[in-house]
């Protein structure tokens, strides 16, 4: 479904992410984990067209999408939720949800992946006409994730979706990510919190100094001595 091969990035010079690897097949979730700068952020932008790779392809159900514009990346079925959501603050949940189907997908599919987002969320359905900027950060969190599931995605990639939200709230996201799998969407997503994502996810690539470091089945990565030891403080 998605491929990445050989994938060099960097800012201003500086090499942010070093001929990275990685495959999503349909169906999955994917997790991305690592320390803070170690390069997970960076992919995903990479792979959105947020970022242009220096080198290396980005292929898409072997479409190649490495240096096409972020809206037309969006247009072929991916969703990209980004570390700080980008949520239009003042207007109310209804219409953030709204915009997202809006923005990408026209008028007559506004309504349709409500009920999806409803289920997940129960939350916004109870607050739609509230504005985005007095939700807490775990709802700002589940906003952002349902405006990207209005464009109808067939693979979401999250960054991050855990920073800045109560432990409570985590889990909630954490459940939500395997519903939205089991709904059909295959999902990639990146974490600093990594026993949290290595239990849902199906593989996983550990990343360090803008490498990959480590891959393989999730439960593989989750038993190996040296992840517990550096990575869960296990």
């Amino acid at each position: 479904m998605l491929s990445v091969r050989e994938v060099t990035t960097a800012y201003q010079g500086l090499v942010a992410i070093s001929s990275i690897s990685i495959e999503v097949q349909k169906g999955e979730i994917v997790c991305v984990a690592g320390a803070n700068g170690a390069g997970k952020s960076t992919l995903l932008k990479s792979i959105a067209g947020a970022e242009r790779p220096r080198s290396g392809t980005v292929t898409f159900d072997g479409k190649r999408l490495d240096g096409m514009a972020q809206h037309h990346i969006t247009a072929t079925g991916i969703a990209y939720v980004p570390e700080n959501r980008r949520l239009f603050p003042r207007l109310s949940v209804r219409d953030n949800l709204r915009l997202g189907s809006y923005l990408y997908r026209g008028e007559a599919n506004r309504e349709g992946p409500l009920d999806l987002v409803f289920q997940l969320f129960p939350r916004l359905a109870e607050r739609l006409e509230q504005r985005a900027e007095t939700l807490s950060g775990g709802e700002q969190q589940m906003l952002a994730i349902g405006r990207a599931l209005m464009t109808r995605p067939r693979l979401l990639m999250l960054d991050e979706p855990s920073q800045g939200i109560m432990p409570k709230l985590v889990d909630e996201i954490f459940q939500a990510v395997k519903r939205i799998r089991d709904a059909g969407m295959t999902v990639l997503i990146v974490e600093q919190r990594m026993a949290e994502c290595l239990e849902i996810a199906d593989r996983a690539y550990i990343l360090q100094t803008g490498r990959v470091l480590m891959q393989g089945p999730a439960a593989e990565i989750r038993g190996n001595p040296d992840v517990r030891k550096a990575y869960l403080g296990l």
